[in-house]
C-alpha cells in the first residue's frame, strides 16, 4: 500500500502518459533511467502500473490524489526553481519551453541567461484555449502566472510562469524536455543577438542544421 508514498514514486505516476516509455518518463522528471525503472518495477508490481506496449496508469484517481497532496504542502514546501521545470508534466497539457527557455533546453542547459534565483520566469507556449487552465494549474503551487512577465516586487513568489499562448503548437522533444522547434528558437536568440551570440554559437556547434554569423569568443 505505500510503494506510492516515495518522492520519485510520486513523481512518476504524475509525470506518465500512457504509452510512455521507461526512458522516457525518466528524463520527464530529470531522474536516472536505472532510478525510475527500479520505481517502475515497484509500481507494476503493487497494480499501480502496467507495462503493455508502453507503460499505463491503472487508476487514474491516485494521480489525482497525488496532485491534490503536491497542492496542499506547497505552503509548507514551495516548488523550487528545478522543480519548477517539471511542474507542467503534471498539468496533462501540450506545452512547449520557448524564448529564453527553448534556447536554455536546445542547448542541453549549456546556455542559460542571468536568471536571478530570486526573480525567475519560466516561458512556456500554450494553446490559447488553455490559457485560463495552466494559470488555474500553477496558482495550485503558488506560481503567478500570466501573458506577462510581471515586476519581482508585486509577486510574492520567486517564480514566475511567462504563458506564451498559441493556436497550435509545434513541440519537439529535446532530452525529454518539449521546446518550440530549433529553427524558431535561433530566430528568437536572433531577435535578441546581443544577449544570445554565444548561445548561437553554441548551438551552430552542436547542431547540423544550424549555420549563424555567430563567432563568439569570450574575453
Amino acid at each position: 500500500m505505500y510503494e506510492v508514498c516515495g518522492e520519485k514514486e510520486l513523481k512518476v505516476i504524475l509525470a506518465l502518459d500512457p504509452g510512455d516509455s521507461i526512458s522516457g518518463v525518466a528524463r520527464k522528471i530529470d531522474e536516472n533511467r536505472e532510478t525510475i525503472r527500479r520505481v517502475v518495477n515497484r509500481l507494476e508490481e503493487a497494480g499501480y502500473v502496467v507495462h503493455d506496449d508502453g507503460l499505463r496508469l491503472v487508476d487514474q484517481t491516485v494521480r489525482d490524489a497525488g496532485l491534490e497532496f503536491l497542492t496542499a504542502a506547497v505552503d509548507i514546501s514551495p516548488p523550487s526553481i528545478s522543480e519548477a521545470y517539471v511542474l507542467p508534466e503534471f498539468a496533462g497539457m501540450e506545452y512547449a519551453f520557448t524564448a529564453i527557455d527553448a534556447v536554455y533546453v536546445w542547448t542541453l542547459g549549456g546556455y542559460q541567461v542571468a536568471r536571478n534565483p530570486d526573480d525567475y520566469p519560466l516561458f512556456i507556449a500554450v494553446h490559447e484555449s488553455e490559457l485560463d487552465a495552466w494559470t488555474e494549474f500553477f496558482d495550485r503551487f503558488g506560481i503567478p502566472a500570466s501573458e506577462e512577465r510581471q515586476p519581482t516586487e508585486d509577486l510574492d513568489s520567486t517564480n514566475q510562469i511567462v504563458l506564451k499562448p498559441q493556436s497550435q503548437i509545434d513541440a519537439e522533444m529535446v532530452d525529454g524536455r518539449p521546446a518550440i522547434p530549433l529553427e524558431e528558437t535561433v530566430a528568437f536568440a536572433n531577435e535578441h543577438y546581443a544577449t544570445f551570440q554565444s548561445a548561437l554559437d553554441m548551438l551552430d556547434r552542436m547542431y547540423d542544421s544550424v549555420d549563424t554569423d555567430a563567432n563568439y569568443r569570450p574575453n
